[in-house]
């Protein structure tokens, strides 16, 4: 199943067990099935994310991984990177001066 992101905000009722049931489209996009184990925890702007257990440290795994290959070289100006990050090299822009 290809996993399609949800932008359209879904509406779901608390219990007075205080439980939700999640939008089968939200469950199909984010891949969720029954008996399936999820990771809860508030924003700071007052929202609920619910996510599949693992999914923050993939992606702080991956962030710390691009740190490590050190795209923005120490003493790069923001020029420099912005030539970096288009392929132009910083030594080719000095030549042209």
């Amino acid at each position: 199943m290809t996993m399609t992101p949800m932008t359209t905000p879904k509406t779901t009722t608390i219990t007075s067990k205080v439980q939700i049931t999640l939008p089968k489209a939200i469950r199909e996009s984010a891949g969720i099935k029954p008996g399936d184990k999820v990771d809860v925890r508030a924003t700071a702007s007052g929202g609920i994310y619910i996510e599949k257990p693992g999914t923050l440290r993939a992606y702080d795994a991956r962030l710390h991984a691009l740190a490590n290959r050190r795209l923005i070289r120490d003493g790069m100006t923001a020029d420099e990177f912005m030539e970096f990050s288009r392929g132009e090299s910083v030594a080719r822009r000095r030549r042209k001066k």
